[in-house]
Parts: C-alpha cells; structure tokens; sequence
C-alpha cells in the first residue's frame, strides 16, 4: 500500500474567505462539494488544503485526509491493529470509498482511495 497525497481538513464555516485567503497563497479551488471545498497548487496538485463545514456521510469531521492506492487493505490493517474505527468503510456517492479512524494523538483521519 502507498499513500498518494495527505491533506489537511479545516473545519470553518468561512469557505469565501478561505477561498480569498489561499488564493493569495497560490491555491486554486480544484473541488466544490458545498460541504466541503478543496484548494490546490496549480504546480504541485497533490499539495492541497481542505476546508469542511461538516461531513456529508460521517458522525465527525475528520482533521485529515489519507489517500491511498488500497483503501481495503488499509482497512484491515487498521483493523487488525485495534485502532478505534470513527466511521466504517463504504463507498460514497462521489466517487471515493473510505474510512474515519482515530490516531494514538486523538485526531480523526480519513483514509480513501477514488473509485
């Protein structure tokens, strides 16, 4: 399994000003889900800031965002090792399956893979 990009997941309900402020740092706005709103470089896509006002599907917000090119093999690795599972591993209507577990820090991360 290898991870294909880490993002970090901002909880705001100040996604104009967020989309203004990164901007400023480069960012463009590569994703519009109304819930939740993805900025990239233009130069480095994989480089990306998201900012969330809620999760559509999930009980929590997640603090980040894992994408891996084996989301189930993920899955029971993380399940094998006890790690508390915060939302269980489903396939969502736009275009990802995924999983929310809970890191050794307290923190909420999302691990996905596009379909």
């Amino acid at each position: 399994m290898s991870v294909r990009r880490v993002v970090p997941n901002i909880r705001s309900e100040a996604t104009e000003e967020s989309r203004e402020f990164y901007g400023l740092l480069g960012f463009e706005e590569v994703m519009n889900q109304g819930w939740i709103v993805t900025f990239a470089s233009p130069t480095v896509p994989t480089a990306q800031v998201s900012v969330m006002t809620g999760d559509m599907t999930a009980p929590v917000t997640p603090d980040l965002s894992v994408e891996v090119d084996d989301v189930d093999a993920a899955y029971a690795e993380v399940r094998a090792s006890g790690a508390e599972i915060v939302h269980p591993l489903q396939d969502e209507e736009w275009g990802v399956r995924r999983f929310f577990v809970r890191d050794p820090n307290g923190r909420v991360v999302n691990v996905l893979s596009h379909r």
